[in-house]
């Protein structure tokens, strides 16, 4: 292990047992902000200690079977141990190096989902509305919420444009899982409209982005905002075709414009719009910091470009592909069904494995 990841799991020990008295001290409950702080803290740090207790126990064991080779009773007993520790040593190692990686502040959060058909036009947002029907179909596997706050649909079903927030349960992190799913998506397939039988190529834009707390981060000042509120188009019943409550917002410093029409007020509509506001201008800044980060590391998968095509859907092959971890999987109904695990579990493994190469470095 190298003495740089030693010293931190050292400072993580005394810092636990710092914890636990700051913890148990008769005031501890005095400030509750400050309490659920430390206890928070507390517990991201106890499962590192707990297995780096496991790792010193191991390397001791290790000592002992090697300070036993010289008796000729138990050197058969001791090259067993000695053998079984040497085996287990990497193993923890490993364990210990992925608990240590920094974690993404926003994994916990829930999900402002965008696709936006792209080329390819009635074809295109056809697709869109497979694409949209697939996280649907994963969220509701994962007994998550998703809530439609914007849809243009098309004249031959689909989306032109559709914006939903995807809420998780029981304090599972959606933008954990979905974070890898922004870029291009591209479909080859015989569309519904064709009457020749050809394959035809086309493609949708997805933005998955982590949805910000209120608006607590993303501090947008109201001299900043232009407000216009129309009337909604398409169905919507009686009142909601007769009044303007439709609204769209135009963050003047960014040129961001966010358009929603489908609550039943101008006030409801308001709201969700600066729900998606808030989300795109703190993506747009964590975009930029990314960009600034990769200049220096190119990732692959966190890259966060949009414009980049991540993964292919071949109907007449049945297959799903994923350009940025080359892996190709043969079940594509299944996927377009919502089941995502292996896909996304590749994604999530495949960038933890590059922050580990570069915690070695």
């Amino acid at each position: 292990m190298k003495q740089s990841i030693r010293d931190k799991l050292d400072h993580l020990t005394g810092r636990l047992e710092e914890l636990d008295l700051l913890l148990s001290a008769e005031d501890a409950t005095r400030d509750m902000d400050q309490f659920r702080k430390l206890s928070r803290e507390r517990s991201e740090i106890e499962p590192v200690v707990v297995l780096f207790g496991e790792f010193r126990r191991v390397e001791g064991d290790l000592k002992q079977a090697e300070d036993m080779l010289s008796d000729p009773d138990m050197k058969e007993f001791a090259e067993e141990e000695m053998k079984a520790a040497k085996a287990r040593l990497p193993e923890l190692e490993i364990d210990l190096q992925k608990l240590l990686l920094p974690k993404d502040p926003n994994d916990e959060r829930n999900v402002i989902l965008e696709i936006r058909a792209g080329t390819g036009g009635d074809e295109s947002a056809l697709f869109a509305g497979s694409l949209f029907r697939m996280y649907a179909r994963f969220a509701e596997r994962q007994r998550w919420q998703v809530e439609i706050m914007s849809a243009s649909e098309s004249d031959l079903g689909g989306y032109k444009e559709v914006i939903a927030r995807i809420v998780a349960a029981n304090g599972q992190g959606a933008y954990s899982r979905l974070k890898f799913e922004s870029g291009g998506h591209r479909v080859q397939r015989v569309p519904e409209t064709e009457t020749q039988g050809r394959i035809h190529t086309s493609a949708c834009t997805v933005a998955v982005m982590p949805e910000a707390d209120e608006l607590e981060e993303v501090q947008i000042n109201a001299a900043d905002l232009r407000v216009d509120t129309f009337r909604a188009s398409g169905a919507g019943g009686q009142h909601i075709n007769k009044t303007d409550s439709a609204v769209r917002l135009t963050h003047i410093p960014t040129g961001i414009v966010v358009e929603c029409q489908d609550g039943r007020s101008q006030h409801q509509n308001k709201a969700q719009a600066m729900r998606v506001l808030a989300a795109r201008i703190n993506d747009a800044q964590t975009r930029a910091a990314q960009a600034k980060e990769a200049a220096h590391r190119k990732s692959l998968i966190g890259s966060g470009d949009r414009s980049e095509r991540i993964r292919t859907y071949n109907f007449p092959q049945g297959r799903v592909t994923d350009h940025r971890i080359n892996l190709t999987l043969y079940k594509i109904d299944s996927i377009m069904d919502g089941d995502m695990e292996e896909l996304l579990t590749a994604l999530n493994t495949e960038h933890q494995a590059e922050q580990l190469q570069a915690l070695a470095e």
